[in-house]
């Protein structure tokens, strides 16, 4: 009995978009574009609505990156002018470019002498230079800014907060795989 359910437990259902069967996916094969079992169409795909026209596009999850445009009016469908560098955000400008932003932004909670912390700040460059355009991604000196720190109640670094419209709606405590973080930064990307 514990063997299937630590099978259940490294699977996944993925209900394709195409023809709504409910597909079983091991989750270590989700990297390598699974296809329905019924209709073979691609399980990585998303729905992405336009606000101009109403069109429903179907994109695939790894290209979400590469600003998408509405199939029918060409209207962009990721809304954000987020660089491809991570930003440094402090106690005063944290409002305007962390909760006033339009896009979703993930901000990375640090300190300098925190060992864990220097070992994702590549993670960080890398996904900010990938998703540069669709996330804003901005990081947060604990040390010296520890009024947003607490207002957050970051106890341990690094954590990672993912913002959508100004709302905390995903939390990271501790270092984390890049795949770990892109998944989760993929979950938490504003569409229009």
């Amino acid at each position: 009995m514990p063997k299937e359910r630590k099978q259940q437990e490294e699977q996944m259902i993925v209900r394709c978009l195409h023809c709504g069967v409910k597909n079983r996916i091991p989750k270590v094969r989700l990297q390598d574009r699974p296809a329905c079992g019924n209709c073979h169409s691609p399980l990585d795909e998303m729905i992405i609505r336009c606000l101009h026209c109403g069109a429903k596009n179907r994109m695939p999850e790894n290209r979400i990156h590469d600003r998408p445009v509405c199939g029918v009016c060409k209207t962009p469908l990721i809304i954000c002018h987020a660089p491809a560098f991570p930003v440094d955000v402090n106690d005063q400008n944290f409002s305007r470019e962390v909760l006033g932003e339009a896009c979703s932004v993930m901000v990375d909670c640090w300190a300098p002498w925190c060992g864990p912390c220097r070992t994702m700040e590549p993670v960080m460059e890398d996904l900010a230079a990938k998703y540069g355009g669709a996330v804003k991604i901005a990081k947060l000196n604990v040390d010296e800014n520890p009024i947003t720190a607490s207002q957050y109640a970051i106890r341990s670094i690094p954590t990672l907060l993912f913002f959508r419209g100004g709302v905390v709606v995903q939390r990271l405590v501790g270092a984390q795989s890049k795949e770990a973080v892109e998944e989760q930064l993929l979950a938490t990307i504003q569409t229009n």
